[in-house]
């Protein structure tokens, strides 16, 4: 097995999306659809929209059981072997026949991709063959797509939401949103108002409101502010979406350790709770808001409002 080849499979690694997930990099890097302006990989080198193999389905498969092989020896859990890549997955010309494959194993499938070549038939028969489906959204503004995205030259954003709309249909496993904020690019009430409309048409099992977390391909790139991630989770809530934070905590997300402190941190990089949450939570834990005090001075936390209501999320930055 070349070098090249020995990069396609790596971890298990923890997701709170997916628990424990065996990562599948399918694409050389950086060849893409897009050249967003948040991307940790930096800009696209090779900027594409034609399928193409670039490894052979067996060689993903290979690369699979070996990483598959190394975890059960050290008796690590395995939830989802999860298609996500230093390019665009959906670019992979071979990625349904690798699904099937890949199947065999009984192991769940799962594909992250950014949504820009769904407008085609083929891409949605090959996603539809997994059982999960991460499509982002950052924006289905044409002018905002362009800044945010930096899409190859010829896609066109109404295809793309189009696609969305008919793959949302049609699949039969888990779907889910992930949105990226950038401070002032994408961060507006109407904005996210309006993809917020566009994503419950989807009826996604899970929306993720994400920042960037990683150095950007852009310097001048920031994340949205702590106000604007709580009023996004609002604006996507009233509309009968499950929205949830992913912003880089793994830690105590979900879990309840004993340590109300911990706790709290962890719970509120998921999404923010109201005031009379908090000091619900606290009372189960036989805890004062003294600690909610020591957090805010701490800059751990921050109090923000929504809505005429006081609510407390995780400082991001």
């Amino acid at each position: 097995m070349t070098e090249d080849v020995k990069r396609i499979a790596f971890g298990p690694v923890p997701s709170r999306r997916l628990g424990q997930s065996i990562g599948i990099n399918n694409i050389p890097p950086k060849i893409c659809t897009y050249s967003c302006i948040y991307c940790q990989l930096g800009r696209t080198h090779t900027l594409q929209i034609t399928r193409k193999p670039f490894y052979t389905p067996q060689e993903i498969v290979t690369a699979v059981k070996q990483k598959i092989q190394g975890a059960k020896g050290k008796k690590e859990a395995i939830d989802y072997l999860t298609f996500v890549a230093d390019g665009e997955p959906t670019l992979d010309g071979n990625l349904g026949e690798e699904i099937e494959l890949l199947k065999t194993l009984g192991i769940k499938i799962a594909v992250i991709t950014n949504s820009s070549l769904i407008w085609k038939k083929d891409v949605r028969d090959d996603l539809r063959k997994s059982d999960w489906v991460s499509l982002k959204i950052d924006t289905v503004d044409q002018e905002i797509w362009h800044r945010i995205n930096r899409p190859y030259g010829s896609l066109k954003l109404r295809d793309i939401l189009d696609g969305m709309s008919e793959f949302s249909h049609s699949f039969s496993g888990d779907l889910v949103t992930e949105t990226m904020l950038i401070q002032d690019v994408n961060d507006e009430t109407e904005g996210l108002e309006k993809v917020a409309e566009f994503i419950a048409g989807l009826s996604p099992k899970k929306s993720y409101i994400s920042i960037p977390i990683r150095p950007p391909a852009e310097k001048w790139v920031k994340s949205a502010g702590e106000n604007k991630i709580n009023r996004a989770f609002q604006i996507f809530k009233e509309q009968g979406i499950e929205a949830e934070y992913l912003i880089g905590y793994e830690g105590n997300a979900f879990a309840f350790t004993g340590n109300i402190e911990e706790d709290l941190l962890g719970i509120l990089s998921v999404h923010p709770i109201r005031e009379d949450g908090v000091r619900e939570l606290l009372s189960k834990a036989n805890a004062n808001w003294s600690i909610i005090e020591k957090l805010l001075v701490q800059k751990k936390v921050i109090q923000t409002e929504y809505d005429g209501k006081k609510f407390y999320v995780r400082k991001f930055s």
